[in-house]
């Protein structure tokens, strides 16, 4: 079995295995206590805070290490605009930040405050200029009162989804002219490198790099305001209340100091690799689209989507070839909507399958996989009926009239892939210059039946409620 998912979560590594073995030995007492077993377990978190914070790029005393990345997250974003709450009430984040920076700003929005979501391109960057417009005062994004400058900014390191790395330098530069602290979510890129200087607070998780999961890192420089969200202890920094798990603390630091020691030979050995995927899988699977940024990318994950595909069914179907993968696709989706990462980019979102190596992932099942993906492609379109391909000659109407130039497929109910396939089906069914109206209600057809006429070279006429229209080129 081939496990290629790292973006979720890492195996743990060697060395975080031997860590936290030996700390749970010698880390077991309460830290804040002065008797020698609370010194002993003292010395060892002041040890792995040091130890983190040099990977960080930050003083120790201006880390935290937090129950998980999605608490330091919360904890971070919930301080920041506490501690800024008389200048602001106005967060920026991008449109495709990981669902705990999102979840964060409804909340913040439920309770009175505003939101500017800055778009990406269709590779899920933001621009660093658009970035910098809505941190300045007396610019008006959605929700924000004229005049009113932001409180704070978010902005992942490098996308979840898509592997691409944002603009952090530039923002960077943009917050600080504008006055506007930065919170850079660095979760899927600390591993391989540390984030650019000038941010102001930074959030991590362990699970990402090969630490224990249940271990966060938050980052709040000196002179940052911040107020940490009550209730509060006197336990690091009242930002992580409770009893520090040190075993655990002590696991992360250590095999972030070791990855990191590991990570530019690791990091040139799987973009190789990668590369390898996004050439190959246009090549090998029709009519399926890559997506993300092709050259500023994590080095270790790409993605695809491939049309006419269940993605929920493409998933079990490289399970049962020994491939663990991940998918942005609303069919795996509890929700029954497409990731919002896809759908911020505007691309292709049926069939999606996310492939992120871990570090140590040889060739041979790279070549593998690459094997193995067209056959599990091929039999989850014939088992959708999806066609063999698109565009073929258009039958002649009864007595050899004129087919119709107009034809409508009702579509309603029906979920991903569906809409598509069906489109698919009709669009041969009109004449050059015939449109046809897709009626879906399913949520996806409004990334996908756009999406499919860009691939195939027709023209997307527009959507109105559950109608879109077509029209045939060639």
């Amino acid at each position: 079995m081939s496990y290629f998912d790292a973006a979720s979560s890492v195996p743990l590594h060697p060395v975080a295995r031997q860590a936290l073995l030996a700390a749970l030995d010698e880390g077991w007492a309460d830290p804040a206590r002065l008797h020698r077993e609370g010194r002993q377990a003292h010395m060892l978190l002041n040890a792995a805070r040091e130890t983190a914070a040099e990977a960080v790029g930050c003083r120790p005393d201006e880390l935290s290490f937090t129950p998980s990345g999605t608490r330091a997250l919360h904890t971070g974003i919930a301080g920041a605009l506490a501690g800024r709450r008389r200048v602001s009430r106005r967060l920026v984040v991008s449109a495709v930040e990981h669902s705990a920076v999102l979840h964060a700003a409804e909340s913040h929005r439920a309770g009175g405050g505003s939101v500017t979501e800055v778009a990406v391109d269709r590779t899920g960057r933001v621009a660093a200029e658009s970035y910098a417009r809505a941190l300045r005062a007396g610019e008006q994004g959605e929700g924000q009162d004229e005049g009113e400058g932001a409180a704070l900014a978010c902005l992942q390191s490098a996308n979840h989804e898509v592997g691409t790395v944002q603009p952090v330098a530039e923002v960077v530069e943009a917050s600080r002219e504008a006055g506007v602290p930065l919170l850079v979510d660095a979760a899927q890129s600390l591993g391989w490198r540390a984030v650019p200087g000038g941010w102001s607070l930074l959030a991590g998780s362990a699970h990402k790099w090969g630490g224990p999961p249940g271990v966060g890192l938050l980052a709040v420089r000196k002179g940052t305001r911040f107020a940490a969200p009550q209730p509060t202890d006197e336990r690091e920094s009242g930002r992580a209340p409770g009893f520090e798990n040190i075993p655990a603390v002590v696991a992360a630091a250590a095999s972030l100091r070791a990855v990191r020691a590991e990570a530019d030979v690791e990091a040139a050995r799987l973009h190789t690799l990668v590369d390898r995927i996004r050439a190959r899988v246009p090549e090998l699977v029709p009519d399926t689209e890559v997506v993300g940024d092709p050259v500023r990318r994590l080095p270790h994950l790409v993605t695809f989507s491939c049309l006419y595909v269940d993605g929920e069914a493409l998933l079990h179907a490289l399970d049962r070839a020994g491939f663990s993968v991940s998918s942005g696709s609303s069919c795996t989706s509890s929700t029954l909507t497409p990731s919002h990462v896809l759908k911020a980019m505007d691309v292709l979102s049926e069939g999606n399958v996310r492939v992120s190596l871990p570090p140590g992932t040889e060739a041979a099942d790279v070549d593998r996989f690459l094997e193995v993906l067209p056959e599990a492609v091929r039999s989850v379109r014939a088992h959708l009926g999806a066609p063999a391909e698109t565009g073929a000659a258009v039958p002649e109407g009864a007595d050899g009239d004129e087919p119709a130039r107009e034809r409508t497929v009702d579509a309603l109910g029906r979920l991903c892939p569906a809409p598509v396939i069906e489109l698919a089906r009709a669009i041969g069914e009109v004449p050059v210059g015939g449109v046809v109206t897709v009626l879906a209600d399913d949520e996806a057809a409004r990334l996908d039946i756009p999406a499919w006429c860009e691939m195939r070279g027709h023209d997307y006429l527009g959507a109105e409620g559950t109608s879109y229209r077509v029209r045939r080129r060639g």
